[in-house]
């Protein structure tokens, strides 16, 4: 069934041409991704879609009564609203009972409107939708359902937009960057949910694994045209280096062509009969052809680096705290040569705290820091750049000179260094503020490269740029000999440069793990999964003293631990056993109070005990 069709679609701004004569359909089902390079025209093509936007030329039809979502990049929310008021302002019927249902459990003394509720509730069968809602909300850790929408930060507003855009169960779901500010939980989280929900999906995005693991097929726009691909990211790759091969040998051909004919287009001066004539615009399409060249252009920087000396970085007994939250403590750790880290851990577990202190932006309240002497520090933040007013894209680098010194005593110019980043001689004149969100990012990252720096720190690079450049700027990474930190939530990225990781728990724990994310991942499900069936298979009251030979737990804190998995297994069948009775049953108002309560008990049991079962775990590691 076809949901959408865009024909012959264009769209420009002034004298730049994004894209002309575009067309393509999305059927139900598909699940798209779409690839093309920053400034090329993706987020223009996303609301085109959504009907943000309206090309130049062509037209967008759309299947009569089809429901279509957009999650852009920057959501436009109401401030004034709530949480829950922004969910529940949704053009969405099962929500709006569901509202009303939450607003009578507040007010269960009057009876008749929670009558009404509950029973509005039973015959739009939302039972399960009202689950599916409180999931959503705590994935995306969404809790404080009061706090307004002005008081969110950037994050916080993308995950509500997100939640707001999976509640409204659309027919076609349109997103621009959906992993952006979502933590790697919640992006895993995301790629199961969408694997479950038949839902039809056309997205941009840089994250290579939520493409491979999500799409079903990939559309790529490239020099204007448009090129589909019916498989995931790998297939997408495959058959798009066999393209690529099939047009270079077809450009190989016309330009062996293209000589014999420029040879007879030398011997014929005038065009005098209609077969002459045919062959001299046969001739001019045969150039053409032969004149095409790819636009494969690659980060190629023989950096003339200061060399790293013997001593790096060395953290002595580093603490840092803010108030009661303690963020450091007596931290050590010596950076050797050539080291790549990435950096993973939930919000607020001291990330940036880190690199703040690593790079002199903070002090620590304990202990100190030594830097060596030939060490030079290129930060990549996630604050981005800041822009003149009237300033060009060539201005900005030649902040830092008008040459760059490479190795082997050569020099590159600082038009030839914006080439190099896919800047080609028009673009560099164009003003700063003229650019995509994307073309900003990879200026920024141009302009810290520049420096010279011997120990590179890059916090959350992927945002924002399209997947040619990441592959561009892995190519640099890989060719990099000084110290690389990365934080990052781009999962194939981290895997292709890093060695090991920095894994922030929170409570000062910091964890050195040896390999890349995919390595960590993998350890820490068999390692849940090992310890769970290790305890359900042990009986013995005893033999935890034997299998557990760094077991640190005491006697009774072992017995409890014991003791735990099978009360929490035991709570969960009550919880499931009540929330079955809630759509079965035909309580009364008291009745139904009361069975309410006894699931809110069994809930808030389920998760005390769950975290009593991982501070257990948590001992028995140290």
């Amino acid at each position: 069934m076809n949901f959408l069709s865009v024909e012959n679609i264009a769209k420009s701004y002034g004298e730049l041409v994004l894209f002309k004569d575009i067309s393509f359909g999305i059927n139900e089902g598909q699940k798209i991704g779409f690839v093309a390079k920053n400034g090329s025209g993706k987020t223009s093509i996303l609301k085109i879609l959504s009907g943000e936007d309206t090309p130049d030329n062509g037209n967008v039809i759309y299947r009569k009564n089809i429901v279509v979502a957009f999650l852009p990049q920057e959501p436009n929310l109401d401030g004034q609203l709530t949480v829950e008021q922004t969910i529940f302002a949704a053009d969405n019927e099962i929500l709006k009972i569901i509202e009303r249902y939450e607003k009578a459990l507040t007010n269960l003394e009057d009876t008749d409107a929670y009558q009404h509720a509950f029973e509005a509730m039973d015959a739009a069968q939302a039972w399960d939708f009202e689950t599916l809602y409180k999931q959503i909300l705590s994935k995306l850790k969404l809790e404080n359902l009061d706090q307004k929408v002005s008081t969110l930060s950037g994050g916080q507003k993308k995950r509500l937009a997100l939640a707001n855009a999976l509640l409204n169960k659309p027919d076609l779901l349109i997103m621009d960057e959906p992993t952006n500010h979502l933590d790697l939980d919640m992006i895993e989280w995301l790629e199961n949910f969408f694997a479950k929900e038949s839902i039809t999906l056309f997205m941009v995005t840089h994250d290579r694994y939520f493409l491979e693991r999500v799409c079903n097929e990939m559309v790529e726009l490239e020099d204007g045209k448009l090129y589909s691909y019916k498989g995931n990211y790998s297939y997408y790759l495959e058959k798009r280096e066999a393209r690529i091969d099939a047009e270079e040998t077809e450009t190989g051909k016309a330009k062996q062509l293209f000589k014999k004919e420029l040879d007879w287009m030398r011997r014929q001066p005038k065009a005098r009969t209609t077969k002459s004539k045919s062959r001299i615009q046969d001739f001019h399409e045969i150039k053409d052809r032969a004149s095409q060249r790819r636009n494969n252009h690659k980060v190629e920087l023989e950096l003339n680096m200061e060399r790293l000396g013997s001593k790096i970085v060395e953290f002595h007994n580093v603490s840092k705290s803010y108030g009661d939250l303690a963020i450091l403590n007596k931290f050590n750790y010596n950076f050797l040569k050539g080291e790549r880290i990435g950096i993973i851990g939930k919000n607020g577990t001291g990330k940036s705290t880190f690199l703040n202190i690593l790079t002199g932006k903070m002090k620590p309240d304990h202990g100190k820091l030594i830097i060596g002497d030939t060490i030079k520090f290129g930060y990549y933040t996630q604050d981005g750049i800041v822009i003149k007013e009237g300033q060009k894209v060539i201005d900005v680098i030649r902040e830092f000179g008008d040459f760059i010194p490479l190795k082997k005593g050569k020099q590159i110019s600082a038009q030839q260094l914006l080439e190099r980043f896919l800047f080609d001689r028009k673009k560099q004149y164009d003003f700063v503020e003229k650019l995509s969100g994307g073309e900003k990012k990879r200026l920024y990252l141009c302009t810290v490269l520049i420096q010279n720096p011997n120990f590179l720190i890059l916090d959350e690079p992927t945002n924002d740029l399209d997947i040619v450049t990441l592959n561009v700027l892995e190519d640099f990474l890989l060719d990099f000999p000084g110290c690389l930190i990365v934080v990052s939530h781009d999962r194939y990225f981290m895997d292709k440069v890093v060695d090991h990781l920095f894994v922030f728990r929170g409570d000062t724990v910091i964890e050195d793990f040896p390999g890349n994310y995919s390595d960590f991942r993998s350890y820490e499900d068999s390692a849940i999964l090992d310890k769970r069936e290790e305890k359900t298979e042990s009986t013995d009251k005893k033999s935890w003293k034997k299998d557990a030979p760094t077991n640190k737990l005491s006697y009774n804190e072992q017995k409890e631990y014991n003791q735990l998995e099978k009360a929490i297994a035991n709570l969960e069948k009550e919880r499931d056993r009540l929330q079955t009775q809630f759509a079965t049953e035909n309580w009364n108002v008291e009745e139904i109070k009361k069975k309410s309560e006894e699931l809110q008990n069994k809930i808030d049991a389920i998760e005390t005990k769950t975290e009593r079962w991982f501070e257990l775990i948590s001992k028995m590691e140290e």
